[in-house]
């Protein structure tokens, strides 16, 4: 069997990202999050998907957080799988750059890399990671340190030792990092 014929075998891998920066308070490298959440469905299951990114300001997620998780505070990352048929899948991640922002300033690290830290968190569940038990966060902690140094960051935190990095289920915001 040649080369040719084996790839023909394979399924087409289609990913479609689109991002919208509904906030104006923070620059966002919107290439780099398209980008990461792009490599991380790469990596997964999925044969195609369609994915929504949106960074907002603290007061969009805090109306958000609060009408779909009943939490009355601001988040990091809220991610929603909206159709998951089989190797298709649709969903949400929406980022606050307020957060992200603040979360950076207190662990010393950018609001970039902790922009890229939300999307990749964010992405990660909605192709399966979970972070409830202490291995599920372990696993996720690997794989957002595996997409950081693709994007070339290096992890502040050494996984399963450091609880910080971005909780979509948290009460409050995360206090992630991601480091130059």
């Amino acid at each position: 069997m040649s080369d040719d014929t084996f790839s023909e075998c394979l399924p087409e891998r289609t990913f479609e990202v689109l991002l919208s920066n509904v906030q104006s308070r923070h620059e966002v490298n919107e290439e780099q999050l398209v980008a990461a959440a792009r490599a991380v469905l790469q990596e997964s299951d999925y044969t195609s998907a369609m994915v929504s990114l949106a960074v907002v300001d603290d007061a969009a997620i805090q109306e958000l957080n609060c009408q779909f998780l009943n939490h009355n505070y601001p988040t990091d990352v809220l991610s929603f799988a909206l159709q998951e048929d089989g190797p298709h899948l649709e969903g949400e991640v929406i980022i606050s750059a307020d957060t992200a922002a603040s979360a950076a300033a207190e662990v010393g690290c950018t609001a970039p890399a902790e922009q890229l830290l939300y999307v990749i968190h964010g992405v990660l569940h909605l192709v399966g990671y979970r972070d409830k038990t202490p291995e599920e966060a372990h696993q996720m902690r690997l794989a957002e340190a595996h997409f950081l140094e693709l994007f070339g960051w290096d992890a502040a935190f050494q996984c399963g030792c450091n609880q910080a990095a971005a909780d979509t289920d948290s009460e409050g915001p995360a206090q992630g990092a991601a480091t130059p």
